[in-house]
């Protein structure tokens, strides 16, 4: 297990070392969320890194990654525990076989109780307390979002039948958010918040280096630059940091050394996840705007 960082310098070193760049404003906020105990609420678009933060710091301090995959209609008993209602019945009848009979008692223990993410993260971990990770949190609803409040004020979830269990240490938590709808100010306030934006031209460089060293410079260069490119177009949705990786990636597997409009064309499914954003960019529109990132490169 290693130590949490001291400094913000520390904690940006930190990332860096597993491959996560970030900009000192996400660092800063970074170390005081670990420095303080308090969860960390990251919103933004997709793809620019938040849920990764979190897998990077749990890889680096080694710690366990619990993960609470927000959706719609998610309820307490999906995100702490359920009971084990098929082993119950086992219980019951086998009891029933001796003429004892099965009381609450003996029902309602851990031996019959499914653990989920909330309650897991409470528990004591070897290594140190776990990172918990609430992904998506604006995909749940308010309701949800009240129950959470407990977990995240005094780090404990309670079980009506076995009562209230508290984290011996307090789990570093991440929440992260698309913003597809505001997340509840109540729970925001028990967060320190930041906003993850797309990163510079200069800083996304950074990031594929380190996400993809094997690749050229220059053709680095024409990746980031197109990807930011498609970023200003009139699309459904904006590719990611995660779709630049994946692109440099893909072209890597394909031996591609510089861009061309027949090679964007062929590949845009892996930066462009819609087929209207798709059929605007590809063809000649696909070779006007590489004409123009050219032009913009060799110009910078």
């Amino acid at each position: 297990m290693t130590r949490l960082p001291d400094t913000i310098d520390a904690t940006e070193a930190l990332l860096s070392a597993s491959g996560y760049v970030a900009s000192r404003a996400l660092a800063t906020v970074t170390f005081l969320s670990l420095r303080l105990g308090r969860p960390l609420f990251l919103e933004g678009e997709a793809g620019v890194g938040k849920t990764e933060i979190a897998k990077t710091l749990a890889t680096a301090l080694g710690r366990r990654l619990i993960r609470l995959q927000c959706y719609e209609g998610l309820d307490a008993a999906s995100a702490v525990a359920e009971w084990n209602f098929a082993a119950q019945m086992v219980a019951i009848r086998a009891a029933e076989t001796t003429g004892a009979g099965a009381t609450k008692a003996d029902l309602f223990t851990e031996d019959f109780l499914i653990e989920r993410p909330l309650l897991a993260a409470m528990r004591p971990q070897q290594g140190g307390a776990p990172v918990l990770l609430i992904d998506e949190i604006d995909r749940t609803d308010e309701p949800f979002e009240a129950f959470l409040l407990e977990a995240l004020s005094d780090f404990q979830v309670t079980i009506p039948e076995l009562g209230t269990i508290r984290a011996p240490e307090p789990p570093i938590v991440i929440l992260t958010s698309n913003r597809t709808r505001e997340v509840h100010d109540a729970l925001k306030r028990r967060c320190l918040y930041h906003w993850v934006d797309y990163p510079s031209f200069a800083r996304e460089m950074e990031i594929l280096s380190a996400r993809a060293p094997e690749a050229q410079e220059s053709l680095s260069r024409e990746v980031v630059a197109f990807v930011q490119k498609l970023r200003r177009e009139d699309l459904f949705k904006r590719p990611g940091v995660a779709e630049t990786i994946d692109w440099a990636k893909c072209l890597l597997a394909l031996d591609v050394v510089a861009l061309s409009p027949e090679v964007i064309s062929d590949t845009l499914g892996a930066i462009l996840k819609y087929q209207d954003d798709i059929q605007k960019i590809t063809g000649s529109e696909a070779a006007r705007l590489l004409d123009q990132v050219r032009k913009e490169l060799s110009a910078a």
